[in-house]
């Protein structure tokens, strides 16, 4: 079988399996943390901290009352990073996020401008309701997402590393919102779909939740234990037949590729970034499922938090009542075929 391995990496494969074996180790302990806390949400844990893992940022769409937030805290606490909260509103205003400068006056009468930092100075911030800012607000965090930086009054300051933004939104909700323009949802590495839990889960939320205790996640890992293995995802070598699936995968989720499906449906497609996205987040889907190397079932797991973001349907599809999950539920279909 052949393998693709990123130019970059020095290291031979008896090295990166040792290093992985190391990482699942780790990984599993994570898993272990959070599930103390959140119950029946396995799909969104797993896609939250598979989007971690690749080093991205992650969107997660839902109704109210779904733990969304204390699931932030908890990755926080687990993954020992300084985790921040940001709710946004209508009000809400660019320095309120990035910071502003202020005057300060020394016994001698001296004055100076010092800077100080806004909440985005976090390793996790948690985006509460990004749609309800203004598109000026949004676009101040989305600047920081892109470039790891903020520039105030010329100035550059740089964010911590490692840097991920977890932003919510109600899809219910919409009056008096601002959706994000698609070049901005195409930053976010996945869509992450939060749904109601199971009547199992349910049934153990209410008994773990409403007594006298509350159980707390466990610190796990460290900031730079976090990096270590964010490098060694980017160094995990890919089957060929995994390159090929990701290729075909996004190229028949375009429009004039020769995919009946996307012709039909699909207004535009995604671009190279998500081919890029999959590449990264097949791999980190490896390790956080206990194994050394990805495989086609990863890349059809991944394929609606990756795609649905950074697609639109077109007039007759709407028409139809369809939804971007029924055209990439075709598209899976077929890539499982072959």
């Amino acid at each position: 079988m052949t393998m693709h391995a990123p130019q970059d990496a020095a290291l031979d494969g008896e090295a990166i399996v040792a290093l992985a074996e190391s990482a699942l180790a780790d990984i599993a302990r994570v898993k272990e943390s959070v599930g103390r806390v959140i119950f029946g949400q396995e799909s969104v844990v797993e896609q939250t901290v598979i989007a971690i893992l690749a080093g991205g940022h992650a969107l997660l769409v839902g109704v109210p009352g779904l733990a969304k937030t204390k699931l932030v805290d908890t990755l926080g606490i687990a993954l020992g990073l300084d985790a921040k909260r940001i709710q946004f509103t209508p009000d809400l205003m660019p320095s309120d996020i990035v910071g502003s400068e202020v005057m300060d006056q020394d016994e001698t009468g001296r004055r100076s401008f010092r800077f100080i930092r806004g909440p985005v100075f976090a390793q996790l911030l948690m985006a509460d309701e990004i749609n309800r800012a203004s598109p000026r607000t949004q676009s101040a965090l989305l600047q920081s997402m892109q470039e790891y930086h903020v520039t105030v009054a010329g100035e550059r300051h740089d964010l911590p590393a490692p840097f991920h933004v977890l932003a919510t939104q109600n899809p219910l909700e919409q009056e008096g919102t601002y959706p994000l323009p698609e070049a901005q949802l195409d930053r976010f590495l996945m869509q992450v779909d939060v749904h109601y839990p199971d009547i199992d889960a349910e049934r153990q939320i209410l008994i773990e939740t409403t007594g006298a205790g509350e159980r707390k996640a466990l610190p796990v890992l460290t900031a730079a234990r976090l990096r270590e293995i964010q490098l060694l995802v980017r160094r995990m070598p890919v089957p060929e037949s995994v390159v090929e699936a990701i290729l075909a995968l996004v190229r028949s989720a375009r429009p004039g590729h020769g995919n009946k499906e996307a012709d039909a449906h699909i207004a535009w497609g995604p671009g190279p970034r998500a081919s890029q996205s999959l590449m990264t987040c097949v791999r980190a889907r490896a390790l956080y499922e206990g194994r050394l190397a990805p495989s086609i079932d990863d890349v059809i797991a991944l394929a609606e938090p990756i795609l649905q973001h950074r697609m639109a349907l077109n007039f007759a599809a709407r028409a139809e009542g369809m939804s971007v999950r029924d055209v990439i539920a075709a598209l899976k279909r077929d890539a499982a075929k072959g």
